[in-house]
């Protein structure tokens, strides 16, 4: 039975390994025969998605398939950006992280303040505000289905504001990166800082710094907007209490949520994963064993990369664009003003800290 239970997850992997390697084949065929490049422009990663959304909308996607594709989101998503750990140097994170902490904290309560007026302007349900607002400030799908229970939304509720978290995900993961190079002038930490606080998804952000890695070649652009992300997604521990209180303020209502189930804990994995990397440098380099571990780190950092495309491609396939038709529109003007808020929020405050240091 317990065989059964991992083999089921089988059918799913293989098919968003199949959409990799497919991804990868038309990025060499246009990038490097077509266009004659040495190395293709063009970002597996979002050819991933957008093959997986054409399929994942052409074709039924079968229950068992269904299985190892939602297993591919969740935690082979979760490996990759865990292999990605192995590329910072060191302090790298310490570095990064009190530049993000504070341009995160801004972002979270201009978003919150900003629904909070959309709710009675447009008057759509409460429950549903505050998913949104969560989704789009702290980490997505994730942070909406750790809040639903606490506030006791519906289930119809849960799914607008899924529907709404991932189209205008998508749609700032594809348009941002490029958006950014232009804006920023090719300045990895501040693009890498835009692209972590304003794209509402994990996944989504390790796509976009994905995508620019692969476009315009920086690696440290992926690792800057990785850890900005990671650290956002922490915030979800002090988020889900806040919002517990502000739905039941003024009732007397037992707590119905738990700070253990809801840390997340592959951030402490990508944490693990840089000590893992500098205590090797520090080993390894300048000694007899030094090619074996640079081979040890290229592995893992390819490795890093055919996990999150592999999760871009399930995503893809999970993405039911006919679903939104029966939406109404109140819900999307809230979250294209809560994408628009973050970003906008984001781009001004890193340009005002860069003024200032």
């Amino acid at each position: 039975m317990l065989k059964n239970k991992y083999l089921v997850v089988i059918p799913g992997i293989v098919l968003a390994f199949v959409l990799y390697t497919l991804s990868q084949g038309f990025n060499n065929i246009i990038g490097i025969e077509l266009l004659g490049y040495e190395k293709s422009p063009i970002s597996t990663a979002m050819i991933a998605i957008l093959i997986g959304i054409f399929f994942g909308n052409i074709f039924q996607v079968r229950e068992m398939t269904g299985i190892g594709l939602d297993f591919t989101q969740k935690y082979i998503l979760k490996l990759g950006i865990i292999c990605l750990g192995i590329q910072l140097k060191p302090f790298e994170f310490l570095e990064f992280g009190k530049i993000a902490i504070p341009l995160i904290i801004i972002c979270i309560i201009s978003v919150l303040v900003v629904v909070k007026l959309l709710i009675k302007k447009l008057k759509i349900p409460r429950h549903m505000a505050y998913l949104i607002s969560i989704g789009s400030t702290v980490c997505g799908t994730t942070a909406i289905m750790a809040t639903a229970p606490v506030i006791k939304a519906k289930k119809n509720e849960i799914s607008y504001a899924i529907a709404n978290i991932t189209v205008f995900g998508i749609l700032s993961m594809l348009i941002y990166p490029y958006f950014a190079n232009y804006y920023f002038e090719s300045n990895p930490l501040q693009i890498g800082l835009f692209l972590g606080t304003s794209i509402h998804e994990t996944s989504q952000v390790a796509a976009a710094g994905l995508i620019y890695d692969q476009q315009f070649n920086s690696p440290e652009t992926l690792n800057i907007a990785t850890v900005t992300k990671l650290i956002r997604n922490t915030f979800l521990v002090i988020m889900i209490p806040l919002f517990a209180y502000l739905y039941n303020r003024g009732e007397a209502k037992e707590k119905n949520y738990s700070i253990i189930k809801i840390f997340p804990y592959f951030v402490l994995g990508f944490v693990g994963m840089i000590i893992f990397r500098n205590i090797g440098d520090h080993l390894f380099l300048d000694t007899t064993s030094s090619q074996n571990w640079s081979q040890t780190v290229d592995i893992i950092k390819s490795s890093s990369k055919v996990f999150l495309t592999m999760a871009m491609a399930a995503i893809g396939l999970s993405t039911n664009l006919r679903g939104l038709k029966t939406m109404g529109y109140k819900p999307f003007v809230v979250g294209f003003i809560a994408m628009t808020t973050v970003g906008l929020v984001s781009l001004i405050t890193i340009n005002i800290a860069y003024l200032i240091f």
